[in-house]
């Protein structure tokens, strides 16, 4: 049944029993729709009511909802006034006039009525706010100042969040009395209505310490991000029940694989130890790959407290000077991780593979485990490279690494050729004193180690993937879509415009294409420009329940399984690869899970990007900490964005600042989005992504997360040919007449940069190392 007339036929009953709550197995045999593939309709069908706001999901239970008929989405506030509703992943957002808004603040969740459909595919509807369904400032964190002009205010809070940082937070009595100085969390009880459009008043519920105080800075960004930071006492309470060795008595039912040469491989710093591996060449000229994880589904049950609190914080949050762990770190440091010299419980993937990379034989089980060594990727890309102290200091285990080397090299050659797609950019390592203050910034540097151990740990996602995928049960994935054709068609003009087309059809893009560009482009001065832009086309990456492969790998089948000490779907793949060894591939045992699935990967994604959101955010922080005596000073840099307000400038150490259009007093610029440059008027000289600049610190703002700069020598600027349109026209610009820079906001053109997202994952910086960025 196609799925439109499910959604219907389901609506419509849902719709005629408004008081009720029904599951998904309820809908299934009312539809008479058993089967494992039906059922797994039956609850795509139930997610996308939801998702399009005629249906809730209360833990499994659905009802019609009572904003049906209403569009529910994220509001987007701009400065202007206006905002947009992002709804859906492939359609433009709605459009809200200043009128419409209903005060909506930035992230706030809203329904939506439509005032204007959408005139063109590019253009989103127009719409109106009915209802902020959630407040996204229901908690805000700040600095406390005594005393306000308001009536009844003991003070006002200063708020770093670049989004509400216009809107004025008084406070009030009824909460905790706090000192002038302190950073506090206030909970927030009337928002901005049209009488105090940005105002806000909340009452004191905990107070953090003061401003200047050591960490201080990371920890507002951690409360406001709303990332979970202490474990309940429950919680460790029951952690700590937890025994501290492997018992024999849990040996049982394990396989023993303690004399194989396990041995893991991590950064210097690497605490939370989850993989182990090891290799040998077969006597038919195949490879024995096996992939050993530590078994945390052992010691966190399902439903737990400790299972409630990893569910709930989704994963690990690795900043620049600490790490908030998904688990208490007993487990995630202790038992769980693997250790060298002592027994561990793992879940084993263990592969054969062939000269050319195909997986042709595999088992998934569990093991009793013990690593042999625990080696750093320093000492083994020694190794690799031929330094024969190493060598000799690791002369039993060198061999080995010679055979994971070769095969690392036939996995990566059997990705190439399917396809994948590999992006290097730098990654920065921020390097803090002991008062966590930012005193220099590294690019880290990916040897063969670390390619080496991402190979392996690919080779067994995709394995565990696949072994699921053709038994047709239900299953958490990893997923990255193929790119829409809108953003597709618009890559491949702006790649043709550059002289470099991509050869295929946009509605059929397949990584092979976006391969071949970047290897014909190698080189090329425009390749970080259309790398850059590349990027920005493809989707994020994210959990589902739906096996629809990993475009940027290449992969028909993908899933997280590699590491359950940081990450909650890793876990559950652990849950599902258990229960389904124990309790078959039947429809009965497939219930358990099914209904269950699609909530953990939407679940698990939001809270992957809240941890990526907030790295970001701490990154960005100690990056502009790092730079406040750097004003006056002069540095090489590459244009990473050119908007209509401005060129984004990247530094060598990827530190970024804003050259401002008002700063570009040169000529009168505008805006060419069809070549994403900046073009003057007059003089022609061009700035475009991925043009090498020199650039002096303007200014220095550590609360906002902002450096400015303005440029050096723009005479040495190349010039173009290509003329910007006229005031009259607008065709290719910002635009100057009203309608064009209406157009222009409209579409979102005056938002800033779109964040960069990774190819193949959205990139974490999760653990600093190769293999946690997939």
């Amino acid at each position: 049944m196609e799925i439109e007339q499910l959604k219907s036929q389901i609506n419509g009953f849902l719709k005629a029993n408004q008081l009720q709550h029904f599951t998904a197995q309820n809908m299934a045999d009312g539809l008479r729709m058993n089967s494992a593939s039906h059922y797994q309709q039956v609850v795509n069908a139930l997610n996308a009511l939801v998702h399009d706001g005629d249906a809730l999901d209360d833990n499994g239970q659905y009802k019609h909802s009572d904003h049906a008929g209403y569009t529910m989405g994220d509001y987007r506030a701009n400065d202007k006034g206006f905002g947009f509703v992002k709804y859906d992943a492939e359609l433009p957002d709605f459009f809200i006039n200043p009128e419409n808004t209903l005060q909506a603040m930035q992230g706030d969740k809203v329904s939506v009525s439509t005032i204007k459909p959408s005139p063109s595919p590019d253009r989103g509807p127009e719409g109106k706010v009915e209802e902020i369904i959630e407040h996204a400032y229901e908690r805000v964190v700040g600095t406390f100042s005594i005393g306000s002009e308001a009536k009844g205010m003991i003070g006002e809070l200063r708020i770093n969040d670049k989004k509400a940082m216009n809107f004025k937070v008084l406070i009030n009595s009824n909460g905790l009395m706090p000192n002038d100085g302190q950073v506090v969390v206030a909970e927030v009880t009337r928002f901005p209505d049209k009488i105090h459009p940005r105002e806000l008043i909340a009452h004191v519920t905990e107070t953090l310490g003061y401003k200047d105080e050591p960490g201080m800075d990371i920890l507002q960004i951690v409360y406001a991000k709303k990332v979970p930071s202490e474990f309940p006492q429950e919680v460790l309470d029951d952690a700590a029940k937890i025994p501290v060795e492997v018992p024999e008595t849990e040996w049982a039912g394990r396989e023993d694989i303690t004399e194989q040469t396990l041995v893991t491989i991590d950064g210097a710093d690497t605490k939370d130890i989850d993989d182990a591996v090891v290799a040998w060449k077969l006597d038919n000229g195949n490879y024995h790959l096996g992939v050993h994880i530590a078994d945390v589904s052992h010691y966190v049950t399902e439903g737990s407290t400790i299972d409630n609190e990893a569910y709930t914080r989704g994963t690990s949050v690795y900043l620049t000077d600490r790490v908030i762990p998904m688990l208490p770190r007993n487990i995630s440091n202790g038992i769980a991780s693997l250790n060298p010299n002592v027994v561990r419980l793992a879940m084993s993937a263990e592969m054969e593979i062939d000269p050319q990379g195909r997986i042709v034989n595999h088992r998934l089980h569990t093991s009793v485990m013990k690593s042999h060594a625990r080696m750093t990727y320093d000492a083994v890309n020694k190794i690799l490279e031929g330094d024969i102290f190493v060598q000799e200091e690791y002369a039993q285990l060198t061999p080995m690494f010679k055979v994971m080397g070769e095969l690392h090299e036939i996995l990566y050659k059997m990705r190439k050729e399917r396809g994948a797609i590999e992006f290097d950019a730098p990654e920065a390592q921020i390097i803090v004193d002991e008062d966590g203050k930012a005193i220099d910034i590294k690019l880290r540097e990916r040897g063969t180690a670390e390619r080496m151990i991402e190979s392996f740990m690919l080779a067994a996602n995709e394995t565990v993937a696949e072994h699921f995928d053709k038994l047709e049960v239900p299953f958490l994935y990893r997923i990255h879509e193929t790119p829409d054709e809108e953003r597709a068609k618009s890559f491949f003009e702006f790649s043709k415009a550059l002289g470099h087309p991509v050869y295929g059809d946009p509605s059929k893009v397949t990584p092979s294409m976006l391969q071949k560009l970047m290897a014909d482009v190698a080189g090329d001065p425009a390749e970080q420009m259309i790398s850059t832009m590349m990027l920005r086309a493809m989707k994020q990456a994210k959990y589902s329940s739906d096996p629809v492969g990993h475009f940027g790998l290449g992969a028909q089948y993908y899933t997280h399984f590699t590491s359950p000490i940081r990450r909650y779907p890793d876990l559950t793949v652990h849950r599902l690869i258990k229960w389904y060894e124990k309790h078959g591939y039947g429809a009965e045992s497939q219930a358990k899970y099914a209904d269950k699935l699609v909530k953990i990967g939407e679940d698990t994604s939001t809270r992957e990007r809240r941890a990526v959101d907030t790295e970001r955010d701490v990154d960005a922080l100690k990056k502009a900490e790092y730079m406040l005596d750097k004003v006056g000073l002069e540095f090489n840099g590459v244009v990473n964005s050119a908007l209509k307000f401005g060129l984004f400038i990247s530094l060598e150490n990827t530190v970024e600042g804003l050259v401002h259009i008002s700063n570009l007093t040169d000529d009168h610029y505008e805006y060419d989005e069809s070549h994403a440059a900046l073009i003057g008027r007059s003089k022609h000289r061009i700035f475009q992504i991925g043009q090498k600049v020199r650039v002096k610190v303007l200014r220095v703002n550590k609360e906002e997360r902002t450096v400015d700069f303005i440029l050096i020598d723009t005479d040495s600027a190349p010039t173009t040919e290509i003329r910007v349109a006229s005031k009259s026209n607008g065709k290719f610009g910002v635009g100057r007449n009203r309608d064009e820079r209406r157009k222009n906001e409209r579409r979102g053109k005056s938002e800033g940069p779109k964040q960069r997202r990774g190819p193949l994952d959205a990139k974490q910086g999760q653990k600093r190392d190769s293999k946690r960025n997939f």
